[in-house]
């Protein structure tokens, strides 16, 4: 890849993140949520190893509390018979996906040839990132209303309550040829020492997004529209990537990595440890997706569901967390470009029935889950009530 890579040597730390206070921003009323109206809010730090009692601010209500009990069986779909051009397998694999995403919008697939020691190493080098110290994390700090930066408390700028179980880090990807976005990322937020954890991040976000364009080609083919419908419609996306350390939990039973919600993004590519803890819901009921060392999962997002006016389904998922494991997973979400038009085929219209959804942009969507809303199991339609009240009231 261009880098010389050796394994970091880093020794392990025990805090979760350091005491702060997090600024919030004005946000709209919801008695759920707790949101925070534009004060400052002391977040108090989870010391990992030593805590019993985790703070209030993460624990969630007792109705989202349910365990899983079965595992889910999604399909494993094998992508080298469409790589290599072989149709039956390519008509094979596109019927499988049919399936999982007219049901529940969760596959996973292998023989995706993004390179297993490049996955490797991009998990060695976040996982190092993960264990420095605080005050050396916070070089990156995210910044009230950005997606991009490191998070030690996601979401604890604009809610106060519900907060996830974990530590992020996200960035910015796109294609370009003059310009590494990754790797400059890494280099002016951490200094010139993450250089190489920043190309291999860039190369990284190069292979998920090859990789995506294939799987919206077989999706075009599942869909029985143009094949390179969607793979065209995404070919200039502008993807987000976030890495995600979910530390022990001394209170597995009280709280969520991640809660319950879709994704509002197109499709997300996730690579998850052995670890374990992503779970989807199928028929009433939480299932848990075992994780495979050579294999990919694919969710179906809000955004696809619109562009297949509703035929799939966006994946309602979550992330537990274990009491005595971290867990590492790495998630690249694709996104349209952000004044593209969100409207499903015209053909898939005429066959399946009128436009579930208005036309609208990724800027759109970007904006109400920024600055108006959390996601959840139902971002898409309060989405598509807040845009036709607010942006076409005559709609």
């Amino acid at each position: 890849y261009n880098v010389h890579y050796q394994k970091p040597q880093i020794n392990i730390f025990c805090m979760f993140c350091a005491s702060m206070l997090v600024c919030s921003v004005p946000m709209e009323h919801d008695d759920d949520d707790h949101r925070v109206h534009g004060s400052c809010v002391s977040e108090s730090p989870i010391s990992v190893k030593h805590t019993t009692n985790i703070p209030k601010e993460f624990i969630w209500p007792q109705g989202d509390l349910v365990h899983a009990h079965e595992e889910l069986k999604e399909p494993v779909v094998d992508l080298e018979g469409f790589f290599k051009g072989d149709e039956v397998a390519t008509n094979h694999a596109a019927k499988l996906v049919r399936e999982a995403c007219s049901n529940h919008g969760c596959f996973q697939v292998t023989n995706h040839g993004v390179d297993s020691r490049l996955i490797c190493i991009a998990h060695d080098h976040i996982n190092a990132f993960f264990k420095l110290p605080i005050d050396k994390k916070q070089r990156a700090q995210k910044k009230p209303c950005s997606l991009w930066g490191y998070s030690s408390a996601h979401h604890a700028d604009r809610f106060s309550s519900k907060l996830p179980w974990k530590e992020t880090l996200s960035f910015n990807f796109h294609e370009s040829a003059s310009h590494p976005v990754v790797a400059d990322f890494f280099k002016s937020s951490l200094g010139k020492e993450f250089q190489e954890t920043g190309l291999v991040f860039q190369k990284y976000c190069e292979s998920m997004n090859k990789l995506s364009l294939a799987i919206m080609e077989i999706l075009g083919i599942s869909l029985g529209v143009d094949r390179l419908c969607y793979k065209e419609f995404f070919q200039d996306s502008s993807s987000i990537m976030r890495c995600n350390y979910y530390p022990p939990c001394q209170e597995p039973d009280l709280a969520f990595g991640t809660g319950p919600h879709c994704d509002p993004t197109s499709l997300t590519i996730l690579h998850q440890d052995q670890v374990g803890g992503l779970e989807v819901f199928v028929n009433n009921k939480w299932q848990s997706v075992r994780p495979r060392h050579d294999a990919l999962v694919i969710n179906i997002g809000d955004t696809f569901t619109a562009l297949t006016n509703g035929r799939y389904k966006s994946c309602l998922h979550r992330a537990v967390v274990n009491r005595y494991k971290e867990r590492i997973s790495l998630a690249f979400f694709v996104c349209p470009r952000e004044d593209k038009v969100i409207k499903p085929p015209r053909d898939l219209v005429c066959r399946e029935g009128p436009k579930k959804y208005p036309e609208f942009t990724w800027s759109d969507l970007h904006e109400f889950i920024l600055k108006h809303y959390r996601a959840d199991d139902a971002t898409l339609q309060n989405f598509t009530k807040w845009f036709l009240s607010s942006k076409l009231p005559n709609y």
